[in-house]
């Protein structure tokens, strides 16, 4: 199995997707004590995607990598969002929380066969698209170091002469990324995320983002034209509520053949079907599944309807907006997702467990990578690396780089 590390790995949404992809996650590094508690808890439950995993539970800054270089396959994480969030306060690079410059260290110390980084659309932004155009050509050359009181602008300068020049010389990676939509890869919830994947020179592998397996066009054929979708959950053609305003004339245009479409986005009801309303739930054998009360909309803040993949879950910066992570029911009545229900909609299993309060539950969530995206994207690099293992190239590392400053 191949052997990987997991920086910035929250409540282990992305970690846990590649594991499944077929990564065996060595070490996991996050610094916030009540996420920790979560990871660690579901370590001493025996949950297999962390259970052999050691977890360093303070500043990926601390972190000392010289014991695992030569024994690192795959980096994987999501550096923090909230200087690139839309809804955060835009400060990019000036945000003492970006910590792009320790995944570029991670990648230039142990030199792994290829990574993987997720974040927010926010950083595809027009005022960002400078600074994330030098994340990328860090990454791509990771040895070439920023000198002390050297300004990212010319650090950025010194990478593009580099990029021009057309060497190949030191640690290379060819690195590619893209905007997606979880809900095109069968999440319950449109959660639009950026990747960015680098594989090392010798990788001589063509690869590309997995192609989208769901559509919103297949949602609407199953709901609207064939109706399958309410003969699934078993709602009587009189419990059925009329197509949505919003939806409708789409619906009229519609031309799809059955025989080649996708399947359909998957919605919220397709996510907890199976799990008792928890305002009259007795079951507590279900993990986080708790009532909470106070729901109310607003504008901005109107939750997420039953028959839709929903909204992206958030977490705030003092707790959860509220308006945002509740449900809808097609009669207009509201209520705020459970622990359970929001752990769902990210792909998390059900034995996973969310020890700490609801609003810091939701917070963790809402900070998640969705388990099956981060899958889907890690189990085609991993065949891309198990074919390069196969036919004899990056069996082992390439050596430690000179550090170009």
């Amino acid at each position: 199995m191949m052997r990987s590390i997991e920086l910035f790995a929250g409540a282990g949404g992305l970690a846990i997707g590649t594991h499944d992809a077929g990564f065996r996650t060595s070490v996991i590094i996050e610094r916030d004590s009540d996420t920790c508690m979560t990871i660690r808890t579901n370590q001493s439950r025996g949950f297999a995607p962390m259970a052999h995993a050691q977890l360093f539970d303070r500043d990926v800054q601390l972190f000392d990598y010289a014991p695992l270089q030569g024994a690192i396959d795959f980096i994987s994480g999501g550096p923090p969002c909230q200087p690139f969030s839309m809804g955060g306060k835009h400060r990019g690079y000036q945000d003492t929380r970006d910590m792009f410059p320790e995944a570029v260290r991670a990648v230039r110390e142990l030199q792994p066969q290829a990574f993987l980084f997720e974040n927010v659309k926010g950083l595809t932004r027009e005022s960002f698209a400078k600074y994330f155009g030098y994340i990328q050509l860090q990454l791509t050359y990771p040895d070439i170091v920023r000198r002390d009181d050297e300004p990212w602008i010319e650090h950025l300068a010194r990478l593009e002469q580099h990029h021009t020049s057309g060497s190949e010389e030191g640690l290379l990676y060819r690195v590619v990324y893209r905007l997606v939509n979880a809900a095109d890869y069968g999440v319950p919830q449109r959660r639009e995320r950026v990747f960015i994947v680098g594989f090392r020179s010798d990788i001589h592998q063509a690869w590309s983002f997995p192609e989208a397996t769901h559509t919103q066009e297949a949602l609407l054929y199953h709901q609207w034209r064939s109706q399958n979708y309410w003969e699934q959950h078993q709602i009587p053609q009189k419990a059925r509520p009329a197509i949505p305003e919003k939806v409708a004339a789409r619906v009229a245009r519609l031309k799809i053949d059955p025989a080649v479409m996708k399947l359909p986005w998957a919605t919220i009801r397709d996510a907890i079907y199976d799990l008792p309303d928890p305002q009259t739930a007795t079951d507590k054998a279900i993990l986080n599944h708790e009532y909470r009360s106070g729901a109310r909309t607003y504008k901005g803040h109107t939750g997420s309807p039953l028959d839709e993949p929903a909204k992206a879950l958030k977490a705030g910066d003092h707790g959860v907006p509220g308006g945002e992570n509740m449900v809808v029911y097609p009669h207009g009545s509201i209520r705020y997702f459970t622990v359970r229900e929001s752990a769902r909609l990210q792909g998390f299993p059900d034995e996973y467990l969310f020890p700490v309060s609801w609003t810091e539950s939701m917070r963790q969530l809402g900070n998640a990578v969705p388990v099956e995206l981060g899958y889907k994207v890690a189990s085609s690099i991993a065949t891309a690396l198990e074919r390069a293992a196969r036919e004899g190239e990056a069996v082992q590392p390439i050596g430690q780089a000179q550090f170009r400053n």
